[in-house]
């Protein structure tokens, strides 16, 4: 079949001008969409050295997973020490589940995560004791780690706050580097993508005080026992409350559920409970000596919903009462049931 072939000398000025725009045009867009289409294959290459999945950007931010498999079957989930000294009250406890060397290895980076919410002295028993910060510092230096971090965001002024408790200069005389937040310390951090486990409070990213973390191997949570007025209790697993950033506040409305996710959003490496002084009323902030008792005892363990059921019996309280250990317990995110655990107990 032939085909009617247009000579520009049988068209008219104007035809001639209209189909030379249209071919510009087409040869325009043609070059366009090459270049549109390196940008996308140059971004998609960008995506894929980041690891993440090409044109879909990228995967949501996760804190892995900091545990260890337990020194062997025999050992215990929880130890609790009595005693006064806490260089020698940390290192009994740890002991039982193994030692420090179990837990940290050579050129682990270390985070420790104490509680310095508020800028109070360190007898008020509102925050960590500093002597309980320090120790475990030295011991994981001892045990080979290569750095360790100490970092907390706290409701009061950091600066103010990390001086008062005496946690900053516990932490710099042990050697370790600390964290205060800053504006670009903070990342938004998906709590979890497990979906037999899903969050029930904090359903989308949230801002986490994530510089820490960056490169960091093992996680310990170094928390006080204390009485709480929203959720009753503070332990280990409130205790990582203190890394998120934004409007934290508007959790309180459903305090018990952002504890829960807060189990779920960390898979600490140990986890542990300092009574070595208990608030024991008008928590969390305290501020009287009388609300404060001496309690000579840690606790030390790898399930942070067992070591938090014990603590919350040392404050005169039933642990099958506070809500969200039953949650905890209920869901999957550990034993509340500490009664009924391979637990070690000891004075030194």
């Amino acid at each position: 079949m032939s085909q009617k072939t247009d000579k520009p000398e049988q068209l008219s000025a104007q035809e001639q001008i209209t189909k030379i725009n249209r071919r510009q045009l087409i040869k325009g867009l043609a070059t366009t969409g090459i270049v549109a289409t390196g940008s996308a294959l140059g971004m998609a290459s960008l995506w894929d050295r980041k690891g993440d999945a090409g044109l879909q950007g990228p995967p949501p931010l996760l804190l892995p997973n900091f545990t260890v498999e337990p020194a062997s079957a025999s050992s215990p989930k929880m130890a609790i020490a009595h005693g006064s000294s806490p260089m020698q009250l940390i290192k009994a406890a740890v002991g039982e589940l193994g030692g420090f060397e179990h837990f940290i290895k050579k050129g682990d980076i270390v985070v420790i995560k104490p509680n310095v919410a508020f800028d109070r002295a360190p007898i008020l028993g509102a925050t960590t004791n500093p002597e309980v910060v320090y120790a475990v510092v030295k011991y994981c230096f001892e045990a080979g780690a290569k750095e360790v971090r100490v970092a907390d965001n706290p409701i009061n002024a950091p600066e103010g706050a990390f001086y008062k408790t005496g946690i900053r200069d516990a932490t710099l005389k042990a050697g370790a580097k600390l964290f205060l937040p800053e504006t670009n310390s903070f990342e938004d951090l998906t709590i979890t993508s497990d979906p037999q486990k899903p969050s029930y409070a904090i359903k989308k990213p949230w801002p986490f005080f994530y510089k820490p973390f960056a490169r960091a191997t093992k996680v310990i949570g170094v928390a006080p026992l204390k009485d709480h007025n929203l959720c009753h209790a503070s332990m280990t697993i409130k205790n990582w409350y203190g890394l998120l950033g934004g409007r934290r506040n508007r959790f309180h409305q459903d305090i018990h559920n952002i504890v829960y996710d807060l189990a779920l959003m960390m898979k600490p490496t140990l986890v542990i409970l300092d009574a070595t002084r208990i608030l024991m009323s008008n928590g969390p902030t305290g501020g009287r000596m009388s609300d404060v008792v001496d309690g000579n005892t840690v606790i030390a363990g790898t399930d942070p919903v067992c070591v938090d059921a014990y603590g919350y019996t040392l404050l005169g309280r039933d642990p099958e009462k506070l809500t969200y250990l039953l949650y905890a317990h209920e869901r999957g995110a550990g034993n509340r049931n500490w009664k009924q655990q391979n637990f070690r107990e000891i004075t030194i």
